[in-house]
């Protein structure tokens, strides 16, 4: 077991004090997140943030899909080797290499170990990728997440198992949170296949959702708390958030690359590895974990948003500079196959008429016109 164990013989208060990367730092701002009435706000906000996220993505999930993709579980696979094999394991990495203390290593690994969120979705659409593969792999990862989240949580967590967060850590809070999400997903699919329009209507609700909370999330920590919580984050902590959602965007477009996707499969791919439920993050780390005990790491999942939103916009504006000329080709490519389908036919029914032409004048009158044929 590594030296960061040691201060864990501490009270939870100064969890992580020493550590090697300034444990002290990662659990500052505990004070400020112990006042009850912030921290019942906040509370309520996410729990209710969480809840809208949860009704849009059933409400984009339809019956005849669902049945599809449990014939062929491509989707179903890659959403299980995406995010419960490639981020957790990729974030266990990041917290060794970055030789971050208990607090912080376990909102990393929180974060790396939540199914894929709804930014994903909207990303696909603008990237010009598979819609329908977007929405089943996030909501497979969804229904995956309430009993592979707890399992690798307790595997990672095991190289801090002698600190006293990891001991506190509260796996049965976190199924149970897991578990709560399953009715407004399960409304969401019932209004789906009751109320399309509905559906519809409500799935745009809760893509502007999700900017407008994280929004009023990073007003509320910034200007109630004050700056002196950012800078309680160490600087690994803001690099992780950097590189997590970019290795996780090129994890999964190698992945896709492997199963011998389709270019617009990869993309869709590529978004739904890279870009975490930061909401469910925020409500596991909110309402399960003391505040005085996670202290100012609950903002991580904030950063994360923050940083795989930006990078997946860059994605998306790239594509829109370079590699939407590939994507045009090869649906022109298409068409060019039919047209010269259709132009032979046309070719073969002249020269079965080219024997003469018929020609109409007035008052119904037909008449037979030779045609010449060029020697």
């Amino acid at each position: 077991m590594d030296g960061s164990a040691q201060p864990s013989a501490q009270p939870p208060v100064t969890v992580g004090a020493g550590g090697p990367d300034g444990g002290a730092a990662a659990g500052g701002g505990g004070e400020a997140f112990g006042d009850r009435s912030l921290s019942q706000g906040l509370s309520v906000l996410v729990g209710l943030a969480l809840c809208v996220t949860m009704l849009g993505l059933g409400c984009a999930v339809e019956l005849s899909q669902l049945g599809q993709q449990l014939r062929r579980p491509v989707g179903l696979l890659l959403a299980l080797l995406g995010q419960f094999v490639a981020m957790p394991l990729l974030a266990f990495l990041l917290a060794l290499i970055f030789a971050l203390d208990e607090v912080a290593a376990v909102a990393v690994l929180l974060c790396g170990c939540c199914p894929g969120g709804n930014l994903s979705n909207l990303m696909s659409v603008l990237v010009d990728g598979d819609m329908n593969l977007s929405i089943i792999m996030t909501a497979s990862s969804t229904l995956l997440a309430l009993f592979l989240m707890p399992l690798c949580l307790w595997i990672y967590s095991r190289h801090w198992i002698n600190t006293a967060v990891v001991q506190l850590l509260p796996l049965g809070a976190v199924s149970l949170t897991l578990g709560s999400t399953l009715l407004p997903i399960g409304l969401g699919v019932l209004i789906r296949y009751r109320h399309p329009r509905a559906a519809d209507l409500l799935v745009k609700i809760s893509l502007w959702s999700l900017l407008v909370t994280l929004v009023i999330l990073f007003i509320l920590t910034g200007t109630m708390l004050g700056p002196d919580l950012m800078a309680h984050i160490p600087a690994s902590v803001y690099a992780i958030a950097v590189l997590m959602p970019l290795a996780g965007y090129a994890l999964g477009y190698g992945l896709a690359t492997v199963f011998k996707m389709p270019p617009h499969c990869r993309r869709t791919v590529s978004l739904e590895t890279g870009c975490q439920n930061v909401q469910l993050c925020t409500a596991i780390l909110k309402l399960t974990f003391p505040p005085e005990l996670i202290g100012s790491m609950y903002m991580f999942p904030l950063l994360y948003a923050l940083f795989q939103s930006a990078e997946a916009g860059l994605f998306v504006l790239l594509y829109k500079m370079y590699g939407r000329e590939g994507h045009k080709q090869d649906v022109l490519g298409e068409e060019e196959d039919t047209d010269i389908s259709y132009k032979k036919l046309k070719e073969e029914e002249v020269a079965d008429t080219s024997y003469g032409t018929v020609t109409t004048e007035e008052h119904n009158s037909i008449q037979m016109e030779p045609t010449q044929k060029a020697l």
